[in-house]
């Protein structure tokens, strides 16, 4: 039973390690396709019911007013909802169906910009799977991944889910407009973030009043220009939330 079991566990790790070479192999071809077109990417990862939507459909008709070209895909497990309401603000919109699979993969990107020319690109926004655990483990590519933290969740969730963010360089909280209703402890949810990754940046948002929109939308545009392409990621430049 014992030999058995040990079988068992060292298969599944080398199926898992062979899944997540393959990735890496196409995630790096993208980063190339990417930078050849002069694309910047962001990779926005939550829970479901975080308000991720909602709030790129804001960003993306700030990102248009400000005269930023922008394209998003989607990933959802099984209906094209989300995309059918970005496309109203931004003509070049794709879902992703996942089939049941709790995230994307870098060929699922690489399938979903066939027939884009990223020539007409500046930005892409990667709206992932709602889920915080396999999202993160997945390199899409992208010059930004960016951590997405409803009030409605909990002050606790950046300690609970530590891999998503110790390494998301920007940390975006949602829905601020039901801190009161909620009872969220502001301070105590950023001093866990703090503990948990330092030197993140973190915006205060709401969709719904527009709090902290034109902000996120500014460091995303700075993702655009901030740095060359040096394998060295971007720089994030912007006050850590609005007065």
């Amino acid at each position: 039973m014992n030999a058995v079991a040990a079988s068992s566990t060292e298969t599944v790790v080398e199926l898992g390690k062979r899944v997540l070479d393959y990735n890496d192999r196409a995630a790096a071809a993208l980063r190339e396709r990417f930078s050849a077109a002069g694309v910047r990417v962001a990779n926005l990862i939550s829970s479901p019911g975080t308000g991720k939507t909602e709030l790129v459909v804001k960003v993306c008709e700030e990102l248009a007013r400000s005269g930023v070209k922008t394209a998003v895909l989607v990933g959802d497990c099984a209906t094209d909802n989300d995309a059918r309401r970005i496309a109203q603000v931004c003509s070049m919109t794709r879902q992703i169906v996942t089939e049941g699979l709790c995230h994307l993969e870098a060929s699922m990107i690489d399938d979903g910009l066939d027939g884009w020319d990223l020539g007409d690109v500046d930005l892409l926004l990667i709206e992932n799977v709602g889920n915080l655990v396999c999202p993160s483990d997945f390199d899409l590519g992208e010059d930004l991944k960016v951590a997405l933290l409803s009030v409605t969740e909990g002050e606790d969730k950046p300690l609970k889910y530590p891999h998503l963010f110790s390494t998301a360089a920007l940390i975006v909280v949602t829905k601020m407009d039901l801190v009161e209703a909620c009872g969220m402890d502001i301070e105590t949810m950023e001093e866990n973030i703090v503990a948990i990754n330092p030197g993140a940046e973190v915006i205060e948002t709401s969709a719904r009043t527009g709090i902290g929109v034109e902000r996120l939308a500014s460091v995303l545009c700075n993702a655009i220009t901030a740095k060359p392409r040096d394998g060295e990621g971007i720089t994030i430049v912007s006050g850590r939330r609005d007065s």
